[in-house]
């Protein structure tokens, strides 16, 4: 269980694990985080009311100090995937191994699996799952900018950078509401091709598309862009 903001002695660090293991058992038994009452939750804890409140306003405070710590766990592992480049990326890919700091951000995940699961369900917090995105982009948008075309920036990159950030938050709520069934290590790998799967490429028939250059033209430039092609990244890795 993640830590939130209890003093750290052993009789508050146990009061903290029960206030969160019971707020997953009760989102994990179908109810609905705006229903939750402190004397819900602290019941199920085998806590007093009392001790809630010395801690915590009221539960919507409770619920932002968990989801606080958590995205802050999260977003220092997401901070190490963001730093790796395109050629460590196509290098993993290559040796069909996931990308760096992947496993490491999906194992953390699945160990704090009852309390995220629940969050990312259908009673959790809609919110948290805007944070998490909003996290995810923040964290890795300069890298995604980095040697990319300049006139591909602007309202097109940053429908890009929604689009592939909100599927890899999608794929994580999948890999929760199958069960977790897949491990960290092979979820890692799905994700990291899945990123660079055009459409068509399940089929044999791959749409090459110049992104630059369409994206300059959706913006109203008319300028010719280079293309650029994973072989090009590939030399790049042998130089």
């Amino acid at each position: 269980m993640p830590q939130t903001e209890f003093k750290c002695d052993r009789r508050s660090l146990r009061s903290q694990h029960a206030l969160l293991a019971a707020l997953a058992r009760q989102l994990a038994e179908g109810g609905d985080l705006s229903r939750i009452t402190v004397a819900q939750l602290t019941e199920s804890a085998g806590l007093t009311r009392r001790t809630f409140y010395t801690h915590y306003r009221d539960i919507p405070d409770f619920v932002e100090h968990v989801e606080e710590e958590l995205l802050a766990q999260i977003g220092a592992r997401i901070s190490r995937i963001a730093a790796s480049t395109l050629p460590e990326l196509y290098r993993s890919i290559d040796e069909l191994e996931p990308a760096p700091g992947s496993v490491e951000l999906l194992r953390y995940l699945r160990d704090n699996g009852e309390l995220i699961g629940s969050l990312l369900g259908p009673g959790g917090d809609p919110a948290f799952i805007k944070k998490l995105i909003d996290l995810a982009r923040d964290a890795v948008a300069e890298r995604m900018q980095t040697g990319i075309f300049p006139g591909a920036l602007g309202a097109f990159f940053d429908y890009y950078l929604s689009s592939a950030v909100t599927a890899e938050v999608g794929m994580v709520q999948r890999w929760f509401e199958n069960g977790l069934v897949e491990s960290p290590e092979t979820m890692a790998r799905i994700m990291t091709v899945v990123a660079f799967v055009r459409p068509g490429d399940l089929y044999g028939r791959p749409i090459d598309i110049n992104v630059p250059e369409y994206g300059m033209k959706l913006m109203g430039l008319n300028v010719r862009a280079p293309r650029s092609t994973a072989s090009d990244i590939r030399e790049d890795i042998d130089d």
